[in-house]
């Protein structure tokens, strides 16, 4: 009974520390309300922290007094459905596999899709700065950067977007 009893604490004891060390990534740094552009073409992207496995961002383009465009978002750092699933303009949606990740950053690719293949936040501080790149139309890997800060620290979006 001993013997048996010290093979199922030990089998526990080592899962339990190999669950440990493949705990899944915490992406809440990503969490809140930003805003970027400029006066003619105003950015906008808002995310809710991790709940219920998935954080949900969306975000939307303002041009010369309307909506240019907008996007949902679902990041799911772990499990079958792992990635970042995107939705511009509420067409069906595109998953980015998470490629790399470290403290404040985060790489997501799809090289199946056309463009953008390639998806990446790094958090600075009150700074949020995110890309998109792909091969551009003559062929050349074609980069977009988004800077944003938090929303409040550079006036309101939609004054003048």
């Amino acid at each position: 009974m001993l013997k048996s009893t010290l093979v199922v604490l030990g089998t526990g004891l080592a899962l339990g520390s190999s669950a440990v060390t493949a705990a899944p990534a915490r992406f809440d740094w990503l969490a809140g309300h930003w805003c970027g552009g400029t006066e003619e073409r105003g950015l906008e992207e808002v995310w809710l922290p991790e709940a219920g496995g998935a954080l949900l961002g969306m975000s939307r383009t303002l041009s010369q007094g309307g909506m240019a465009s907008f996007e949902y978002m679902r990041l799911v750092p772990a499990g079958k459905a792992a990635g970042l699933h995107v939705q511009p303009n509420g067409v069906a949606p595109t998953t980015f596999v998470i490629a790399d990740h470290g403290e404040n950053w985060v790489v997501f690719e799809n090289p199946q899709h056309d463009f953008p293949n390639r998806i990446e936040y790094r958090r600075d501080g009150a700074e949020l700065k995110a890309s998109i790149s792909g091969p551009g139309e003559d062929g050349k890997i074609l980069r977009i950067p988004f800077d944003y800060r938090r929303c409040g620290d550079q006036g309101e979006v939609g004054q003048g977007r």
